[in-house]
């Protein structure tokens, strides 16, 4: 009952406290202009405006800033650009973001002249990265496996979405072969529009998917005993359906991480199977929660499901008005 309980509050508080897509990492790029001379720019989200002067990246020990730079908080973050004199080589060097209280981490890429693109991320915990050379494709990897983690975990309008299926299914293998659908078809359009091949309106995605959530809870709702409706015939295919418009969302939060030059294929694959592994983690905790509390009793299971679908419904609800308002 304290697990149902805390999901109940969870969700119903989801409205007016989070939106969709939260997790945004801040990014900090260096960009060798010519011999020496750098240009950098950075984005560090924030809850609220800072208090006081900003303060600016801390750069390796052999590099300056030429003049102060520009920085103001913009869109619930930190927007600054910049440029420096590096009189050797970064290699040996450390690099540190002095504001990490945004809801993400923060991705350093260095782009020196005729090398390859360097990647490193910074969190709160260790917001200082050593720079040892050319990146190699094993750290890009890491990197983007480990946002696409965060992004999945931290983005409640796909969180949800997966969670009603959940709800509405209930079965393992049912969920199994629906979720398996939706990954595919995300992954599809994820990697299509992440590589420029396809394209879509960024506003208009995010409307479809809070209608995706709205349609799922409206099915879990639907009243027992009446026909089956097509979603729960073939809910592999409304999953694939509905996996083709999130995978543009998922696209858009990449698009403002960036993906290194050298490393695309790499990064694309590390972040779409962060994706899936976070997606994974929902889907068996969910079904573990289920089955616990059918445990102790099925009346209690029904109604706390029909109350769920109700605090996923008003969630999705509220993002589709505000989205389309706004």
């Amino acid at each position: 009952m304290k697990l149902l309980a805390a999901l109940l509050a969870m969700l119903l508080w989801l409205p007016g406290a989070a939106r969709a897509d939260e997790l945004r990492p801040g990014y900090l790029e260096m960009s060798e202009q010519r011999d020496g001379d750098w240009r950098i720019v950075w984005k560090l989200p924030l809850a609220q405006p800072p208090a006081g002067a900003i303060p600016v990246p801390i750069l390796p020990q052999s590099c300056r800033y030429r003049e102060e730079p520009k920085q103001g908080f913009v869109g619930g973050a930190i927007l600054g650009s910049g440029e420096a004199i590096c009189t050797r080589s970064l290699a040996g060097g450390t690099i540190a973001v002095p504001v990490l209280a945004g809801p993400g981490d923060t991705l350093v890429r260095l782009a020196p002249l005729d090398q390859p693109v360097q990647v490193h991320r910074l969190t709160a915990a260790q917001p200082t990265a050593t720079i040892t050379g050319p990146a190699s494709t094993w750290q890009v990897l890491q990197s983007y496996f480990v946002i696409g983690v965060e992004h999945i975990l931290a983005g409640w309008d796909h969180l949800l979405f997966v969670i009603a299926l959940v709800l509405l299914l209930r079965r393992p293998r049912a969920v199994v072969i629906a979720a398996t659908a939706f990954t595919l078809a995300h992954s599809v359009t994820l990697a299509a529009a992440a590589l420029g091949f396809v394209s879509m309106p960024q506003k208009p995605v995010e409307a479809l998917i809070a209608l995706s959530i709205v349609f799922m809870a409206a099915e879990i709702l639907r009243k027992p005993g009446t026909t089956p409706s097509l979603t729960l015939r073939f809910p592999w295919v409304i999953a694939l359906l509905f996996g083709l418009i999130h995978g543009f969302g998922f696209a858009g939060a990449l698009s403002a991480i960036g993906l290194p030059p050298g490393d695309i294929v790499p990064a694309l694959l590390a972040f779409n199977l962060g994706v899936e592994a976070g997606q994974i983690l929902v889907v068996f905790a969910v079904l573990a929660a289920l089955a616990a509390i059918r445990k102790l009793s099925q009346p209690v299971l029904q109604t706390g499901i029909r109350l769920a679908s109700y605090g996923i419904g008003i969630t999705g609800a509220y993002w589709l008005l505000d989205r389309i308002l706004v």
